[in-house]
C-alpha cells in the first residue's frame, strides 16, 4: 500500500493516453511492472469512470439520453485509446478463425481487424450504448463508474491466478501478480459497487466477474493461458455485463 500513489500513476498511464510530467514520471522506478499495480487497477478504473460519467452528465443537459450515451462512450474511447476494445477485437479474430493454438496467437498479434473482430466491436459498442441510453442521469453515472472500476479489477483474475500464454509480450508485465493484490483489487471494486449501487451494484459486479472468469477458463483451454488481448477482452466482457445487469435493475 505504501507504493499505491506510484502504482496508481503507472496504471493510469498504462490504461489511458495520459502522459505524466517529467517530475512525476521520475517517481516511478524503472523496473516497475503492471504486476506491481494490482490494487491500483480498480482505482484507475474509478478515475476513468468518473471522467466518462461527467461527460455523460454534461451531454444529458443538452441532448437526448441515447445521444448522450454515444458521446460518453466516445469520450471513454478517446481517453483510453480504445486499448481494451482492441484486445477484444484481436481475441475475436484469433479465436474465431482457427483452433490451432499457434495460429490463434499469431492472428492476435496482427493489428488488422477481421470480420470477427469488427463484429465483436459492433456488439460491444451496441450493447453498452443501448444499456446506457436507457438510464436516468444519476443511474447512468453510477453505472459507468461501477462498470469501469469493476472491469479493471476483473483483469487481475488472470494476472493473479493464470499464466501468460506467450514467452513474452505486453501482457507479461502483469504476470505473477501477488494473490493478495488480486483480492484487494476485488474488495476495492466491490466497495465502490456497494456504495454506488447497493445490492444491484454488487450483483452486477459479481456477474461481470463470473463472465470474465469464464472467458479466462476458455482462454486457458484454447491457448494455455491469457494474453494482453485476453485481458482487454475480459475487461470488455465485465463492463458490458455490469451495464446490462444494472439496466435490468434500474432502467
Amino acid at each position: 500500500m505504501a507504493r499505491l500513489p506510484d502504482t496508481l500513476l503507472f496504471a493510469l498511464v498504462f490504461f489511458t493516453r495520459l502522459r505524466l510530467p517529467v517530475r512525476l514520471a521520475d517517481r516511478m522506478s524503472a523496473d516497475m511492472r503492471l504486476a506491481d499495480a494490482g490494487p491500483a487497477f480498480p482505482i484507475a478504473g474509478l478515475a476513468i469512470g468518473i471522467f466518462v460519467s461527467l461527460v455523460w452528465w454534461a451531454a444529458n443537459a443538452f441532448l437526448d439520453p441515447v445521444l448522450a450515451a454515444g458521446i460518453a462512450i466516445a469520450a471513454g474511447l478517446l481517453l483510453t485509446g480504445a486499448l481494451h476494445e482492441d484486445g477484444l477485437a484481436d481475441c475475436a479474430d484469433g479465436l474465431g478463425a482457427t483452433h490451432d493454438r499457434d495460429r490463434v496467437l499469431e492472428i492476435m498479434r496482427d493489428s488488422t481487424i477481421g470480420s470477427y473482430g469488427a463484429l465483436a466491436l459492433l456488439v460491444s459498442l451496441g450493447l453498452r450504448w443501448a444499456a446506457l441510453g436507457g438510464f436516468g442521469i444519476w443511474e447512468g453515472a453510477c453505472a459507468l463508474i461501477i462498470a469501469h472500476c469493476g472491469s479493471r479489477a476483473a483483469m487481475t483474475l488472470a494476472t493473479g491466478l493464470s499464466r501468460y500464454a506467450r514467452p513474452q509480450g505486453l501482457g507479461s508485465q502483469a504476470a505473477d501478480m501477488p494473490k493478495q493484490d488480486m483480492v484487494l483489487a476485488g474488495i476495492l471494486a466491490l466497495l465502490a459497487a456497494l456504495v454506488l449501487g447497493a445490492f444491484a451494484g454488487a450483483l452486477s459486479l459479481l456477474a461481470g466477474y463470473a463472465l470474465a472468469w469464464g472467458f479466462l477458463k476458455y482462454l486457458e483451454n484454447r491457448i494455455g493461458g491469457y494474453t494482453g488481448d485476453g485481458l482487454g477482452a475480459m475487461q470488455q466482457l465485465c463492463e458490458i455485463t455490469v451495464l446490462l445487469t444494472l439496466a435490468g435493475f434500474w432502467s
